[in-house]
């Protein structure tokens, strides 16, 4: 019979069987020496925990653990380790993500437009260098399924102009869950098809009239796609959040 953790304590919607809780305790009592991301990784491939791209839910496990454990639900072991607790993951900044020159005017000149999915290393290593220096939340690392991209002008010099990251949804929020009509029981099956664009930077120099709203509504449409052929799921809803405490929420 399966055993509700309650809203606090879910895996992505998973209502966690008694068994499988006796297994998760087994695992982490026999295994004490690991550290929570081997733990997680382990407890995973036992439940076969996967995301829609077949891969290991081990970053929600590695969180569900401790929240878990403050519960009650893990007092037969030690508190958990973590797998770098004196080392908090940085992101050092050089030289070459200096602003450049102001880029401004209509958009016209500028198009069209090229998204670059992005997959080299050094592509990624430069994305996140951008984010840290100049996106208000800087630099976090995303987990789970995810699409990042580059936009630059496909006129010469082919400038870039922003960066773009899109990852798998909350798996609850109060205010989109109500608006969409998101119940528990429908959720599981229905949340990989909600997609987050969890990033959206315009590097600073950048000041293009219209240039906002026409890179959202060509996100919507590279999207699903991309997204598609990663995952093999359809987006139905592309999500955003903004702190209204700040920001208006226009372009």
């Amino acid at each position: 019979m399966p055993v509700p953790m309650g809203d606090s304590l879910s895996f992505c919607g998973r209502a966690w069987a008694r068994e499988d809780l006796d297994l998760i305790r087994q695992v982490t009592r026999d295994c004490a020496r690991l550290s929570r991301t081997e733990l997680s990784r382990t407890v995973c491939e036992l439940l076969d925990g996967r995301g829609a791209n077949g891969g290991l839910k081990t970053r929600e496990c590695y969180e569900f653990l401790p929240r878990w454990q403050a519960r009650g639900g893990l007092t037969a072991r030690p508190p958990l380790r973590l797998t770098s607790p004196h080392r908090p993951r940085t992101l050092r900044l050089d030289s070459a993500r200096d602003p450049r020159p102001p880029l401004q005017g209509a958009l016209t000149p500028y198009l069209p437009l090229e998204f670059l999915l992005l997959q080299a290393p050094s592509d990624r290593h430069l994305f996140h260098q951008y984010r840290q220096r100049y996106h208000d939340l800087a630099y976090r690392v995303p987990y789970g399924a995810q699409r990042r991209y580059f936009v630059r002008s496909q006129q010469p010099p082919f400038p870039l102009l922003a960066c773009l990251l899109c990852t798998r949804a909350a798996c609850k929020m109060a205010p989109r869950d109500p608006w969409i009509g998101c119940r528990d029981t429908a959720r599981p099956a229905h949340l990989p098809q909600v997609v987050n664009h969890s990033r959206f930077l315009i590097l600073p120099w950048v000041r293009i009239r219209y240039l906002a709203s026409h890179l959202l509504a060509r996100a919507a449409r590279q999207l699903p796609p991309d997204w598609w052929a990663a995952y093999q799921v359809q987006p139905l809803l592309l999500e955003t959040r903004v702190d209204a405490a700040r920001f208006p929420g226009s372009c």
